[in-house]
């Protein structure tokens, strides 16, 4: 499976995929947002295999730490459990450690992203934005990152 940056020539076919993977929620305008807002990394916005799935990760901040969050992720339902989402998280976190980011935030259930290095943020003392979403709120730490809030990139309080 081949996974690799999203060019121009994705943007379509990621909204339709996302569309799709979220029975057209909000995530498709959210990453149209994120596209234009400072928090955008294009090396973090994968594709697989002609778009049968993106993965996106965003600045976001611990306290003034700067981190990434990660998220959406959509696989196409045609194509779900068949690898593809599992191979952009590999990538997307490979891509990020490469970068030297520090942590990787995400929004999730925890059964599935625990495979991937994922453990609940209150462990290391990262709260979300939103009280309630704490047992499902996860970071994946590649260095040292203090305890304090997490903000998602600006588009995010746009939901």
């Amino acid at each position: 499976m081949l996974i690799r940056r999203e060019t121009p020539a994705d943007i379509s076919a990621i909204r339709d995929v996302t569309n799709l993977a979220f029975r057209n929620g909000p995530e498709a305008p959210l990453i149209d947002w994120l596209r234009e807002d400072s928090g955008w990394i294009p090396e973090l916005s994968l594709v697989a295999d002609g778009v049968l799935g993106h993965v996106v990760c965003t600045r976001g901040y611990v306290g003034e730490v700067p981190v990434l969050g990660l998220g959406p992720i959509s696989v196409h339902p045609d194509h779900q459990r068949a690898g593809v989402g599992k191979a952009l998280m590999h990538s997307v976190l490979g891509a990020a450690e490469a970068r030297g980011e520090r942590a990787v935030i995400l929004l999730g259930d925890p059964r599935y992203y625990s495979r991937f290095g994922f453990r609940l943020a209150d462990e290391f003392g990262i709260t979300p934005p939103v009280p309630e979403w704490a047992p499902h709120f996860q970071a994946r730490l590649f260095a040292g990152v203090p305890a304090g809030p997490f903000r998602y990139a600006e588009p995010f309080n746009r939901l």
